[in-house]
Parts: structure tokens; sequence; C-alpha cells
């Protein structure tokens, strides 16, 4: 979750800083602080809420120098309060920001209390500005001091320190929780994310678990785990600046949604070329595919949401039995792994801490392979996995996942359809050429905008929505759910629609909308009749169906027409309505649609 940048330059920073904050907020926005050395010392300024009220405090009194570190929190331990937000530092001459978990602070903290050391925070990072401080007291230098706190701290953590003592060096260390080196002309920066840097540089080296990285403003050198010195590669950035920037939209999420035609169009043209499935990875992943008796997805959130349609997609074309299940579920329960199981790995960012857990968790003894699908080439996921397909979205800033969505199902097709192809006679040839249309498909979805917004008024007023899909749709009602919970903070569940008998026809009443997504496909004729229990009960349905299912509306069933499609594509192409209605609702509601509440996009703390 939280967000850090640091620099250390031969000019002011403060500017540099701040501006990394706000490109970073999507990590977390209740609290936010920045620490500069100068000629008076430490300074430091923090505020609570988001980074504006940073950015307004250093407009009123400005902290000027050319060594720093900043943050933007996601509240783990302790309120979001000024007290409460980062950096923290010890005896005013030593800061520390910090994204992750220190699972065992308690003890540590009982311990530093027991040798006259004074608490301000709630928040388990105060233990580590205490513990350099000590290390310092006794002699260590600066990084042989982060090296011993490092080492008495069990969990996940990126941390960036600065000492006045050492004006010329700005330290970093990775365990568990991302960090990025950006590499600049005499100044060097640190960041969770590369985002946080492109208004300075373009050129990236990331740390590794277990890293420590000495950064002055020539260069920087990189401990490793062991203890050695070690030379990272460097990357350059290659979406441009403009990623990080909303154009002409209100919203990022708006932004994102209305990019997925492109981004689909992008991946389909590699994937299918002349006409042709192509095979994408390379021949040993290939080879393992073709060894793998079983698949095993895993993922959180919007991810494992993908995954679920997957599932049906895997078992009903490859013909392989597949398996879905949470990463913070799978990760702490003795499961059994099958002989050659192919490991998928769900996860926009790469850094997901459950997801990673996981993958580092299972007996990979039994695998045919890890497959990672990401959208971000650099994630740790990427380089923990055998093999990768990468989803290639592009930046996605709104904490609300939408073009990361349809991009992971449109490469989860296509590995579905390269496991199909070698392992059944089924002709695959219709669902190649249905894809081919997809993006055209799509571009008509984000036409229905002014047809959704004029539904989503009638969501405002109301606390609670259920959402109904059979098959390969139920997932798809999932994230429909999903969404609008995140966003709009609207009660929502979904539930295969045979399972309203079982439970949540209860809940129906004409205060509670009921939304459908209702493709034409073999389940329809059941889905209908499930529709109707709904309006016996007096229920208001919200019928989303191509016109070849032949809904019929009234006073009470809202029919909103989506584009046909071949059945297998639906999940992907109903996905988009699901956005746009939560998206509407949200602007109604006037929530934050980009940054909700309570929540932030990349998960990197358990």
């Amino acid at each position: 979750m939280c967000g850090i940048v640091g620099a250390i330059a031969q000019r002011n920073i403060s500017s540099i800083l701040v501006e990394g904050l706000k490109r970073l907020e999507y990590r977390g926005y209740d609290s936010s602080g920045v620490a500069i050395l100068n000629e008076q010392g430490l300074q430091r300024t923090r505020r609570v809420g988001k980074v504006a009220s940073l950015h307004a405090a250093l407009t009123e009194q400005p902290l000027n120098g050319s060594l720093g570190i900043a943050h933007t929190r996601w509240a783990t331990h302790g309120v979001p309060n000024e007290t409460n937000a980062h950096p923290h530092w010890s005896h005013s001459s030593l800061a520390v920001v910090h994204n992750g978990i220190i699972d065992n602070f308690e003890p540590i903290k009982a311990n530093l209390i027991a040798t006259g050391y004074g608490f301000e925070s709630d928040t388990d990072t105060e233990v580590i500005a205490h513990l350099i401080h000590r290390n310092r007291q006794q002699g260590m230098s600066l990084t042989a001091a982060v090296q011993d706190a490092a080492s008495q701290c069990e969990g996940a953590y990126a941390l960036g320190v600065v000492d006045e003592t050492q004006p010329d060096l700005l330290l970093a260390a990775r365990k568990g929780s991302p960090l990025v080196i950006g590499l600049g002309s005499d100044e060097n920066y640190i960041a969770s994310d590369q985002l946080a840097l492109l208004q300075v540089t373009d050129q990236f080296m990331f740390l590794e678990d277990g890293d420590i990285a000495e950064i002055s403003r020539s260069q920087v050198l990189v401990t490793d785990a062991r203890g050695d010195k070690v030379v990272r590669p460097s990357y350059r950035y290659e979406h441009g600046d403009e990623s990080s920037d909303k154009g002409a939209y209100k919203h990022f999420m708006l932004k994102e949604i209305n990019e997925q035609p492109k981004a689909v169009a992008n991946l389909i043209d590699q994937q299918i070329i002349a006409g042709k499935l192509q095979n994408i990875l390379n021949d040993d992943a290939i080879e393992a595919l073709s060894k793998a008796k079983n698949v095993q997805i895993i993922a959180c959130g919007t991810s494992y949401l993908a995954g679920m349609v997957a599932k049906y997609w895997i078992e009903s074309l490859a013909g392989l039995a597949c398996q879905i299940e949470v990463a913070s579920e799978y990760r702490y329960r003795q499961a059994v792994v099958p002989e050659d199981t192919l490991l998928i790995t769900l996860s926009q960012s790469g850094e997901t801490a459950d997801s990673l857990a996981a993958l580092r968790h299972i007996d990979k003894t039994k695998l045919a392979a890890s497959l990672a699908i990401c959208n971000v080439a650099s994630s740790s996921l990427v380089r923990e996995s055998d093999m990768v397909l990468l989803t290639q979205a592009g930046p996605e800033i709104s904490v609300a996942s939408t073009k990361a969505f349809t991009t992971q199902l449109i490469t989860l097709l296509h590995l579905t359809l390269l496991l199909t192809k070698q392992r059944s006679g089924m002709d695959i040839e219709p669902i190649i050429k249905a894809m081919q249309t997809l993006p055209g498909v799509l571009q008509q979805c984000l036409q229905m905008d002014a047809k959704i917004e004029a539904v989503a008024q009638r969501f405002a007023d109301k606390h609670h929505t259920l959402f109904l899909g059979r098959g390969s749709m139920y997932p798809i009602a999932s994230e429909g759910a999903l969404k609008l919970k995140e966003i709009s903070y609207i009660h929502a569940e979904a539930y295969p629609a045979g399972e309203l008998k079982h439970g949540p026809l209860a809940l129906v009443d004409a205060y509670m909308p009921v939304v459908v997504v209702a493709p034409k496909d073999d389940m329809l004729d059941k889905l209908k009749a499930n529709m109707q229990e709904v309006r016996a009960r007096g229920g208001e349905l919200f019928v989303f169906a191509d016109a070849h299912a032949k809904m019929a509306a009234d006073e009470a069933t809202h029919v909103i027409v989506v584009p046909e499609v071949h059945e297998v594509l639906a999940p992907i192409v109903y996905a988009i309505p699901m956005q746009l209605l939560s998206y509407h609702v949200a602007i109604i509601k006037g929530t934050d649609v980009d940054q909700p509440r309570n929540l932030a996009k990349s998960v990197t703390v358990e």
C-alpha cells in the first residue's frame, strides 16, 4: 500500500517529492509527509488527508533542501492522524519512510522503551527509526545500522532512510514490498512505483528482496541479502509520462475504461496474425503446458474474478481440471497439489503480497510450471515465475481495476486456446475470428454510456443491490457487484442465479435493485426463470442482454441492450457495462471515484 518517494540532488527537491506523492496517491491517501535535510538540520512537515493538504502546507511554509524522503499513507497500525503520518524519526536527526508491516514490532518496541526510547505514534514504523538510531549511537555506519535493524524486523518493508549526519547519502532497503531506484544525472531517486518519478527520469533500477542501496548523487551501490555487492540492471520506462495524466477525462477510471478497445486490440494483434493463433510463449513454456494435467489459479480481488472466468474456459474448451482460489486463503492452508499442475498467478501489479506469498508457499516439485499473468514487466511476480504472459494494459491508476481486468481476460483466453489446440480436436477458428472483432464490439459498449448513465439514476438512493449471472457470467456479475461496492459504497452481492432460492431471494423487494447479465447462451432459459422469481417478489430488474436474448421490458424490468458477441467472449464484453454502471452511480453519489475510501491500488501488505 503506502507510497514512498526520495531524492538526493544538487537542487531543491521539495517539488519533486510532492509531485511524486501526487502520482502515488492511488497507493494510499490517509495522510502524507516529507522530511528534508538542509542547513537547519532535518525538517519535517506532515498533514492528515490527501497530498493536496501537504502541498498547501509546504506552499505556505516551504521546506527546501537537496536530500529528502516523502510518504503517502494507507493506514494499518494507528488511525490516520498527523502523529501517525510518515516520515517517522528518532531524536529529530534520523527519518524513515516505510511501506509494509513489521509483524514483531510489539516486542521490539518494548525492548526500545526499556532502553530509554520514547514513542510518539501508534505505528509499527517508528520502531525502525529508533532501531537504526540506536545502532548509529553504537558506532555503526548508516548502512550497517539499517542492515541490522532490518534483520530484527519480521514482515515486509520498503524503506527510505535519511540521517542528518550523512547529508550525502540516501539509504533504501526492500523485503516483500516494491522499491525502485530512479537514475538521473548527478541526482538519484527512490519510489514505490516508476510513475512517481517520470517527471525527472525514465531510467530505473529494481531492488530485489533483501537488497540495501546506498544512493548518492553520483552513484548507486547495492548490497544483496547475503551481504555481497551486486549490480542490478537498469531499464528504460516505455510508456511515457502521459500515462500518469488524465488528459481530457474527469477521472482516471473513465480514461481507463475508454482505453480498453485499444489495449485489447494491441494484445489481439500480437496473439492472432493472419487469422492464426500465435504461440507467444517460448518452446520450453509450450512443452511445459503440454505436460500440465491440472490447473491451479491463484489471485485476489478483481484478478480473482478474471480467474473465475478462466476456470469455465479452461474446463469447457481445453478439458483440463481447473481450481481457482483466493491467494490470502491458499497461502495459509495445506493445499494438496496434484502432480504436473500448471500454477497461474494473476496480478495487475505483480506485487500483491498475498499472491506472492501463495506462489512462494506452493510445493513447486509438483508443478509442471508456474505462469504469471501480469501487467508490470518489472514486478516481483514476473521475476519469480517460470514463465510470463504480460497483459500490456499500460499503467492503471484508478483504484478500481478496468482495463487490467479485460486484458487479463484476453490473455487467459489466449492461454486457454493454446491449451485447447494442444489437447482437443475442438474447432477454435470461430473463437479466433470473433476475437478479432472484439475491439470494435468494445467500442460499441462505450457508446452505451448515456443509456447506462440514465439507468444509474435509479441506484443513487439505494443501499443494497443484487447481481445475478450464470455460468461464466456469474464472475462478471461478481465483478459488477465489486465495482459498485468499491466506488459508490452501495452494499452489493453477486450470486449464481440458480442460488436465489437458497437464501438471497429473502432479500428481494421493491427497494433492492437486481442486476442481471444475460447474453444469449445455453443458460438463458434458466436465467429467465430466475428473473421471474425476482418479479414475483416485487423486485426491480436491470437486465443487460443482447437483442437475441429477447428480453421484454416493462415498468419493473429495464433492459439495456449489449452488442452481440460469440458466447465465449461474452464475459469480456459485459464487463464494460458493469464498469460504466458503477462509475455513473459513484458520480451521482459524489464519491471519490479514483480514490475510494479505505482502499489502495497495490495491496502490498497482508
